[in-house]
C-alpha cells in the first residue's frame, strides 16, 4: 500500500464554493489536470484556472437539466481504480485516473429550512452524483483523496506543499472518514425530512439522530467519566453550544447542562427576568421592570442554593448589575444576550467567572425530547408551554383570584415547569419565594417549599403556589393554608379532586386547574 501518493488529476465540483479558486490555483502550480463541472467550471474559467468540462471529459453530455453529468464510467472508474491491480481494464478503456475529488454537496438543510413545505424544491436539492462521488473517493482512499469540507482546503493545500504534490495514507484515512460522516449525515437528514413530509410520522419507524462533535470537555459529570460536546446545528439555533464565551475558561459538562436549562428557562419569559441554577434546578426567579431588581428577587429567593449557581437573564447586564452580583455571591457562569463595557471591566476581576454572550433568544420550538435508558432511547414530544397558555384554565373555587394573584399564579405555573418533580413553586410579587422539588411525595415538596421560604424569612401571607401534578389528597391543601397561601394552580385530574376544592373553599383559598401538568424528570 502506498503511502504517498501524487495527484495528477483532480475533479472539483462544490455547491459552496468558498476557497476553492484558491484551491484550484494551488493545484495548477503542481500540473494537476482539472475536471469540473457547472458553476465550478464557470467560476474557474472566469478566474483563468485551466479545467476540462466534465462532458468533454467523458465525450458524453449531462442530461436531464444536470441531473446526470459525473455518473459515468470514465468518472467513478478513474476514482476508484487501483494502478496496479485495474491496469489492464484502464489500458484497454483508455481510463486516467483521478487522485482527487473535491466535493460539497447541494444544501438541502437550507432548502428545507427556506421552504419546509415545499416538498418539489426539497426533492431537486438531493445531490445525487456528489455522494456518489464521495463514496467513490472515500472507499479508495488508499489510492484517492477526497476533499468535503472547505475547512480541509488548508490541509490538503500543506500537506501538498509538504510532500510535492503527494499526499499521505493518515491524511487520506483522516479525509475519508469525514466523507463518510457526511454523506451518512446527509442521507439522515433527507430520510428524516421525508419521514416527516410523507409519512406524516410524529415517531418514525426508524429513528435518525445527527449530530456533529463540537468539542473534547475535561469529563462529565464526575471526573472518572469521559465526555464531549456535539451540536445539531451550528447555524440555525441560538443556544449555548453556538454562544461566545467572553471570559473565563471553557465550560464543563455540569456547566453546559445548568447553562441550556438556565437560558431556556429566562427566555421563557417576555418581560425582563433572571433565573438562577443549580444543579438543574431552579433556585431562583423573578420578573420586574428592571434587570437590577429581578436579579435581587432571584437571590434573595434562596441565596445559599444560589452560591456557585449560573444566572441567565434576558436583558443587557450593565456596570450595576455586574456590582451587586459579585458584591452579593460566587457565581459560576452568567449569561445575557449583551453586556455592558463597564459590566465587562468589573466582572474582568474574575478571571475564572465564565461570561456567556448568547445574542438572540432560543427558538423554544424543540418538537422532539430524548431520554437515554439502557439499550434504549424514550421519545416524546416536547413539552413546551407559553408564557401565558391560560386558555383552558378554569377556577374551580368559591374565592376568585385577584388579578395581582393570577399574574403570580402564572408566573409561577411557568417557573414550576422547568422545576424537578415532583415540583412545588411558592411565588408573591413575580418571584420566587420557596421551592420544593425532586421528593418522593408532593407533601414533602410542599413543605420544602414553606421551609425555604421560612428560612430566609419570606412572607408567605398572601403568596401563592404552584403545582406540576394534581394533588391527590387535601393534606397539601392544609400545610399550604397554614403557611398563609392565598391562591394555589394545580393540573386537576385527581380522584379526591372534590375533596381538595372544599379544603380550599374551606380556608379561603383561590384555585385554578389548568388541565395540563409539567413532570420534568
Amino acid at each position: 500500500m502506498p503511502d504517498l501518493t501524487p495527484i495528477k488529476t483532480a475533479i472539483i465540483s462544490v455547491a459552496d464554493k468558498s476557497g476553492v479558486v484558491d484551491l484550484a490555483q494551488k493545484l495548477v502550480a503542481y500540473k494537476v489536470k482539472i475536471i469540473s463541472t457547472g458553476g465550478t467550471a464557470k467560476l474557474l474559467k472566469a478566474n483563468g484556472i485551466p479545467h476540462v468540462g466534465v462532458s468533454e471529459y467523458t465525450q458524453f453530455p449531462e442530461i436531464m437539466g444536470g441531473r446526470v453529468k459525473t455518473l459515468h464510467p470514465h468518472i467513478f472508474g478513474g476514482i476508484l481504480a487501483r494502478p496496479e491491480l485495474d491496469k489492464d481494464i484502464l489500458t484497454s478503456l483508455k481510463l486516467a485516473t483521478i487522485e482527487l475529488v473535491v466535493v460539497n454537496l447541494y444544501p438541502f438543510a437550507e432548502a428545507i429550512k427556506n421552504q419546509p413545505d415545499n416538498l418539489a424544491h426539497a426533492i431537486e436539492n438531493i445531490d445525487i452524483g456528489g455522494p456518489s462521488l464521495i463514496r467513490a473517493a472515500a472507499k479508495n482512499h488508499e489510492n484517492t483523496t477526497v476533499v468535503t469540507a472547505i475547512d480541509d482546503y488548508q490541509t490538503l493545500i500543506d500537506e501538498i506543499d509538504s510532500n510535492q504534490g503527494k499526499t499521505s495514507l493518515a491524511t487520506r484515512q483522516k479525509l475519508a472518514i469525514k466523507a463518510f460522516q457526511l454523506t451518512s449525515n446527509y442521507d439522515t437528514l433527507i430520510a428524516n425530512h421525508l419521514q416527516q413530509r410523507l409519512e406524516n410520522q410524529t415517531f418514525p419507524p426508524k429513528l435518525n439522530l445527527n449530530f456533529s462533535k463540537q468539542r473534547d470537555l475535561r469529563y462529565g459529570e464526575n471526573p472518572h467519566q469521559q465526555a464531549a460536546l456535539y451540536i445539531q446545528d451550528s447555524k440555525n439555533q441560538s443556544s449555548v453550544c453556538t454562544s461566545k464565551l467572553l471570559q473565563g475558561k471553557p465550560l464543563s459538562f455540569n456547566n453546559i447542562q445548568d447553562a441550556d436549562m438556565a437560558w431556556c428557562a429566562v427566555n421563557k419569559f417576555a418581560k425582563t427576568a433572571c433565573v438562577i441554577v443549580k444543579h438543574a434546578n431552579p433556585c431562583g426567579v423573578a420578573k420586574a421592570d428592571d434587570l437590577l431588581t429581578a436579579y435581587q428577587n432571584a437571590y434573595h429567593c434562596d441565596p445559599t442554593s444560589a452560591f456557585g449557581g449560573i444566572i441567565a437573564v434576558n436583558e443587557t447586564i450593565d456596570a450595576e448589575v455586574a456590582k451587586t452580583i459579585l458584591q452579593q455571591q460566587f457565581v459560576e457562569v452568567i449569561i445575557a444576550p449583551s453586556f455592558a463595557e463597564e459590566a465587562l471591566e468589573k466582572f474582568s476581576q474574575k478571571t475564572n467567572l465564565r461570561l456567556l454572550q448568547i445574542t438572540s433568544k432560543p427558538k423554544l420550538t424543540q418538537t422532539l425530547a430524548f431520554s437515554q435508558i439502557d439499550n434504549g432511547l424514550l421519545l416524546q414530544t416536547a413539552d413546551n408551554p407559553l408564557e401565558d397558555d391560560s386558555s383552558a384554565f378554569t377556577v374551580v373555587s368559591e374565592q376568585i383570584p385577584t388579578e395581582t394573584q393570577y399574574q403570580d399564579l402564572l408566573f409561577a405555573w411557568q417557573t414550576v415547569s422547568f422545576t424537578k418533580s415532583n415540583a412545588i413553586v411558592i411565588a408573591k410579587s413575580q418571584a420566587t419565594i420557596g421551592i420544593g422539588m425532586g421528593q418522593t411525595s408532593r407533601v414533602d415538596s410542599t413543605q420544602q417549599a414553606i421551609e425555604k421560604a421560612k428560612r430566609y424569612q419570606h412572607n408567605l401571607q398572601g403568596a401563592i403556589l404552584a403545582s406540576d401534578a394534581f394533588f391527590p389528597f387535601a393534606d397539601n391543601i392544609e400545610l399550604a393554608a397554614k403557611a398563609g397561601i392565598s391562591a394555589i394552580i394545580q393540573p386537576g385530574g385527581s380522584k379526591r379532586d372534590a375533596e381538595v376544592i372544599a379544603a380550599a373553599n374551606k380556608y379561603h383559598i383561590a384555585m385554578v386547574f389548568t388541565h395540563s401538568r409539567h413532570f420534568f424528570h
